[in-house]
């Protein structure tokens, strides 16, 4: 086997990994499957940070549809990622990889305050941290909260986990024929309006020049793959 390319990576979840067929709230299957893939590169000895969205539990896109308040919205979404974080912790404790989670929001009595020096020496001494409530302001999604996170605690990667092999110029499970991409440049992603993450996600990547791997985490050879050099899903770069 080749030797890891990737010594800390940043796997960006959606919340709706999280959630069994109904497509809603935690199924807790889903959250010990997801801890066996961590914990597979875990044991690899890859220093593994993770953030998490809340798709399972709440989109603000209900609410603004209603005419809430975006600010309020956004709060509350924040507020589902500390659950789905809490919930992944567990299982990765139960399948023995201790893990910390953080809050963007101060919630003390349930996480660590983000603090990025404390995360980074987590890592360092071999434990996942999972970033909750996204950067803790509301208009910035979690496409946003874990490219910043990537860069402030220099990962080699981050790393979009979805249920596709990579990157489509459409719809594959409607289109047949879309094309799937094996790399792209960050203006690519930009110009085609590719759904890999949000705007200003790949903006903060490009102009840190960091490299984002969307692959599909239900493959169990996926990630691990990856982490060795090989060509999985698709790479965004420059």
């Amino acid at each position: 086997m080749s030797e890891l390319i990737y010594k800390r990576i940043l796997l960006k979840l959606s919340g709706e990994a999280l959630a069994g067929s109904s497509g809603f709230g935690i199924d807790v299957s889903e959250a010990e499957a997801i801890a066996s893939r961590i914990k597979d590169v875990y044991d690899m000895g890859v220093e593994v940070a993770v953030v998490i969205g809340a798709g399972n539990i709440w989109r603000g896109k209900q609410g603004l549809d209603r005419g809430m308040d975006r600010a309020t919205a956004d709060y509350m979404g924040m507020l589902g990622t500390v659950m789905n974080a809490m919930a992944l912790m567990d299982a990765l404790e139960r399948s023995g990889v201790y893990t910390r989670v953080q809050s963007a929001i101060e919630m003390r009595a349930v996480a660590e305050p983000y603090i990025r020096r404390r995360a980074i020496r987590h890592l360092e001494k071999g434990r996942v941290v999972i970033f909750s409530a996204g950067t803790g302001n509301p208009y910035f999604s979690t496409d946003t909260a874990a490219a910043l996170r990537a860069m402030e605690l220099d990962t080699n990667v981050l790393i979009k986990a979805t249920k596709v092999d990579g990157v489509y110029d459409s719809d594959p499970k409607k289109n047949s024929n879309a094309k799937k991409f094996d790399q792209l440049s960050y203006i690519d992603v930009l110009n085609r309006r590719l759904q890999v993450m949000d705007s200003t996600a790949i903006s903060l990547c490009m102009e840190n020049n960091l490299p984002i791997l969307v692959l599909n985490l239900w493959d169990p050879q996926a990630l691990h793959r990856a982490l060795h050099g090989e060509p999985v899903g698709t790479l965004v770069n420059s």
